[in-house]
């Protein structure tokens, strides 16, 4: 990557890792806080940071829910139970 962020379509950022989602929402907002941006570039990188912060808070939200779901099985040993954003704990 350029050292200017690459403004991809929302469809990228579905692909990213949390800590990749994360870094270039750092760096978003960096960039939106020098200052000095065109307009169309801040409303740009402000539209990705928004798309990027869903992201990171959607696998936050995942791994809450795997670690709620962790059973204990009989023999002390944990199991993860798969679960989804938006799913009931039982």
């Amino acid at each position: 990557m350029s050292d200017e962020l690459s403004l991809e379509p929302a469809a990228e950022i579905a692909s990213l890792s949390f800590d990749e989602a994360l870094a270039e929402l750092q760096r978003t907002v960096a960039e939106l806080e020098q200052g000095g941006l065109p307009l169309e570039r801040s409303l740009a990188l402000y539209e990705r940071g928004v798309g990027l912060h869903e992201r990171c808070a959607t696998l936050l939200g995942e791994a809450d829910l795997r670690v709620q779901r962790l059973l204990e099985r009989s023999s002390g040993a944990l199991e993860v139970a798969e679960a989804r954003a938006g799913e009931a704990l039982d």
